[in-house]
C-alpha cells in the first residue's frame, strides 16, 4: 500500500497486530457508482446474508458521549434480525483529522429486554436510533457492507480482518479507498462522523473526497 508516515502513537511500536486488540480499521463512504461495485461483489466476493439492524445508542448520564467534538465514543445496542449484542467504540483522531481506527468491544447479548432495564437502572439515556438494511459480503481481507440507512441513504462500509503486518491504519484504510477506485465506483465520498452523527447533527457533517 502507500507510505504514509505512521501518524498513530499506538500503532509505531506495534508492527504485527490482529483484530483480536480488540481494534478496528474500517471506512464509511458514498460512492458514485455503486453499480459496479455490486457487479464486482456478485462475481468476486462471498454474499454472507442480508440483515435488518436497529442499532440504539447511548451515553452515560455522567458523562455525555455527544457533548465533546469530535465525538470520539459510542455505546450501542443492535438487534440484527433478531440477534442481538452491545458494542462501544472509541475512536482515535490522526493528525490529519482522519479517524482510521478505533478500540472496539462487542458481545452477543441473550436477551435485549434485560440489558435495556439494566440501562434504565444506570441512568443510561438513548439519544438516537439508526435503522438500516445490510448486505454483507466477504472479499479476502475486505468485510463489506452496503448499507441502505433510513433518512440517509446508501453507504459502504468496509472493515478490515486481516493481519496488520508492518502497516498503520493509515495505510490500510488508504488501500480500501485505492479498492473501490479500481473496481470503478466513481468518486468517493468518505465520512468519519459516522450514522448515529449524521443523524443527530446534519449540519456538521462533513464528507471529504478521496
Amino acid at each position: 500500500m502507500g507510505s504514509n508516515p505512521i501518524t498513530s502513537a499506538r500503532f509505531r511500536d506495534l508492527p504485527y497486530l490482529t483484530m483480536s486488540d480488540n481494534k478496528e480499521i474500517e471506512i464509511q463512504v458514498r460512492i458514485e457508482n455503486n453499480v459496479n461495485l455490486f457487479l464486482f461483489l456478485h462475481k468476486e466476493a462471498k454474499f454472507i446474508g442480508e440483515q435488518h439492524q436497529i442499532d440504539r445508542y447511548f451515553t452515560p448520564a455522567h458523562k455525555n458521549f455527544i457533548q465533546v467534538r469530535p465525538v470520539n465514543e459510542w455505546l450501542r445496542l443492535r438487534d440484527s434480525s433478531g440477534k442481538f449484542s452491545i458494542n462501544y467504540k472509541n475512536w482515535h483522531n490522526e493528525i490529519d483529522g482522519k479517524r482510521d481506527y478505533c478500540d472496539e468491544y462487542e458481545t452477543p447479548i441473550e436477551s435485549l429486554e434485560q440489558m435495556e432495564k439494566i440501562f434504565g437502572v444506570l441512568d443510561m439515556k438513548e439519544v438516537v436510533t439508526v435503522d438500516k438494511v445490510r448486505k454483507l459480503y466477504v472479499y479476502q481481507q475486505y468485510e463489506i457492507a452496503i448499507d441502505s440507512v433510513n433518512g440517509l441513504g446508501d453507504f459502504v462500509e468496509i472493515e478490515y480482518k486481516g493481519e496488520i503486518k508492518k502497516q498503520t491504519p493509515t495505510q490500510i484504510t488508504s488501500g480500501m479507498v485505492a479498492f473501490l477506485k479500481k473496481i470503478g465506483c466513481g468518486k468517493i465520498a468518505r465520512n468519519s462522523g459516522g450514522y448515529p452523527f449524521q443523524l443527530l447533527f446534519p449540519n456538521e457533517v462533513v464528507f471529504d473526497d478521496q
